[in-house]
């Protein structure tokens, strides 16, 4: 699509005097009703530079716009150009495209040269991964393989909380009601009834808080019993944490945690007080904000514990010397958006000039039925759970409908974690999401499992034909192709319509900073395709038609295969 506009950009800019083609083509837009074209330019926006009416300009257009193969005809309406493809051209270019690039349909040498760091996940340690961690997972993921897709060096840095005052609490808690052999058989759930336990005694007790600081300082300054249980609650926690990531798919270049940094703040202070910034309130350090219409950012408290402003500027400065980052990204959900406004404007101030490329990625929150997830309140919905619960489902699914289907354990496993993180996918990321046992594991309608099942349908079809999905593309190389003119119909169009707006589809989610932009349009790809297996007879007696209509079903697996694996699905052949 991007090149069909670019084309056109280039042709109506070849009849207005001034205007250059890249001013065109963001203009271009794809017209709400076929009917009316398959692009348009608006041309209001021209009038005042032209000095003519709109429509004046588009009947101009319309009347002068240079002959081109992959335009049928144009049309001046209301001000707008409209321009109609030749069909036979339009899908010979299109799967053309798809069948020489394959995999790569849709990769861009935007990044290249450029290295983008990627903090997501970031669960904390000794707390159970629960449904709120899944959101800066699953887009943190699909953000990683959509940049580097698009030509990025990416670095996945998994931002471990493995430090900070919540383990002088769990420290105060073990030591209190805690048991070496119970912990070791309840692992990081026995760790959280610690917590939890903390939270309640705490309530009637709130000389604990007193405790806990304690310990953490006691941490901080290297105390080795209070080091031995931080190392331990963490060997605990990885091991949970790297099962669900496994069952996930989601991989890390760095999991340098907190803790990390601990070294790396001494000298984040001294440069602060070095340039006039940092300032003593109370006992407390802080550096003043007032004039950004900001809260200070707190650096060292009262006792001189480090807070998160101190480690997450300790770790800005680290990555950029480290990776060189062209832009670093955090996702995290919206309540922390404050938090990293403070932070960024820290490093601004300290004169660092990359400071502009800091980017907060915030998302909406979970909620259980309108009640935010507690950990400390135990009011949570574990993670692994519920990838259980609907890799069970997709199990029981295949046991009714295809019993015989080989490797059911594996694909029952892609089809029902795809089912979870589609779902959290396909919605706009600023959203908050109200959990739902019923909804989140509805497999029908437009869902994982349906985008999965359609890509399955189209593998089945190839396999009838003697051709393999992973190489259906050599099949309609060569001098004999197919006969584009075949797919001249409104049902084959439009999944070649879809097809050709995958590569501008995954350009925006990069730039936007959106996996649904992903989601959604494989959604529209495999409605568009259903349509036409339903509609269309694709192993028919006539040989070139089936040939033609088998090279959109290779181009719609190829495409599908792509857009899956960008959000972090599998794709199984057989379901």
């Amino acid at each position: 699509m991007t090149d069909t506009k670019s084309v056109l950009a280039e042709l109506a800019a070849s009849v207005l005097e001034g205007v250059e083609p890249a001013a065109l083509e963001a203009m271009i837009e794809v017209p709400p009703n076929p009917d009316m074209g398959d692009l348009s330019i608006p041309c209001f926006k021209l009038s005042k530079t032209l000095r003519q009416s709109p429509q004046l300009i588009a009947e101009a257009l319309a009347g002068k716009l240079p002959a081109h193969p992959a335009f049928a005809k144009a049309t001046a309406l209301s001000g707008y150009l409209n321009v109609f493809f030749d069909k036979r051209h339009f899908a010979e270019s299109v799967l053309g495209d798809v069948l020489r690039q394959g995999d790569r349909y849709g990769c861009r040498a935007i990044g290249s040269g450029k290295t983008i760091v990627i903090d997501f996940s970031s669960p904390n340690i000794a707390k159970p991964f629960h449904v709120g961690h899944l959101r800066s997972t699953v887009i943190g993921n699909a953000l990683y393989r959509i940049h580097r897709f698009l030509g990025y060096d990416c670095v996945g840095i998994n931002h471990l909380g493995d430090w900070g005052t919540q383990f002088g609490k769990l420290i105060t808690a073990y030591k209190l009601w805690g048991d070496r052999n119970e912990v070791e058989a309840g692992g990081i759930e026995e760790l959280m009834r610690l917590y939890v336990k903390f939270h309640d005694e705490a309530e009637a007790k709130p000389e604990l808080d007193d405790t806990a600081r304690a310990w953490f300082v006691k941490l901080e300054r290297g105390d080795e019993e209070a080091l031995e249980l931080w190392r331990w609650f963490k060997a605990i926690s990885y091991k949970e944490f790297e099962r669900i990531y496994g069952l996930l798919g989601v991989t890390f270049d760095s999991d340098a945690g907190e803790s990390f940094y601990n070294d790396k703040m001494g000298a984040v202070v001294e440069e602060l007080k070095a340039k006039g910034l940092l300032e003593e309130d109370q006992g407390a350090y802080l550096v003043r904000l007032d004039d950004f219409n900001m809260p200070p950012a707190l650096i060292l408290k009262k006792d001189g514990a480090t807070l998160y402003h101190t480690r997450d500027i300790a770790a800005a400065l680290y990555r950029q010397r480290t990776y060189g980052f062209a832009k670093a990204i955090y996702v995290t959900d919206y309540a922390q958006n404050l938090h990293f406004q403070q932070w960024f404007k820290v490093i601004d101030l300290m004169g660092y000039e990359w400071a502009d490329r800091l980017v907060h990625v915030p998302f909406g929150r979970v909620n259980l039925e309108g009640v935010k997830f507690s950990t400390r309140k135990g009011n949570v919905v574990l993670l692994e759970e519920l990838l259980r619960q609907a890799i069970d489902k997709t199990r029981d699914i295949i046991e009714s409908k295809n019993p015989s289907l080989d490797d059911k354990d594996e694909v029952a496993k892609q089809v029902g974690v795809g089912a979870i993180v589609f779902n959290d996918l396909s919605n706009n990321r600023i959203k908050d999401v109200s959990f739902s046992w019923k909804d989140v594991l509805n497999f029908e309608g437009e869902s994982g499992p349906y985008v999965q099942y359609t890509y399955a349908r189209a593998c089945s079809v190839l396999r009838k034909a003697g051709l393999s999905a992973q190489k259906a593309g050599e099949a309609f190389a060569g001098e004999s192709g197919f006969d584009a003119s075949l797919l001249a119909n409104p049902e084959a169009q439009q999944v070649v319509k879809e097809l050709a707006a995958f590569p501008d589809k995954v350009v925006q989610a990069m730039d936007k900073l959106e996996p649904s932009i992903v989601s959604r349009h494989l959604i529209d790809i495999a409605q568009s395709f259903n349509r036409f297996y339903h509609e269309c007879p694709i192993l028919t007696d006539d040989a070139a038609l089936k040939t033609a209509r088998l090279a959109l079903v290779a181009c719609a697996c190829v495409v599908l295969r792509v857009g899956l694996g960008l959000i972090g699905l599998q794709s199984p052949e057989r379901i």
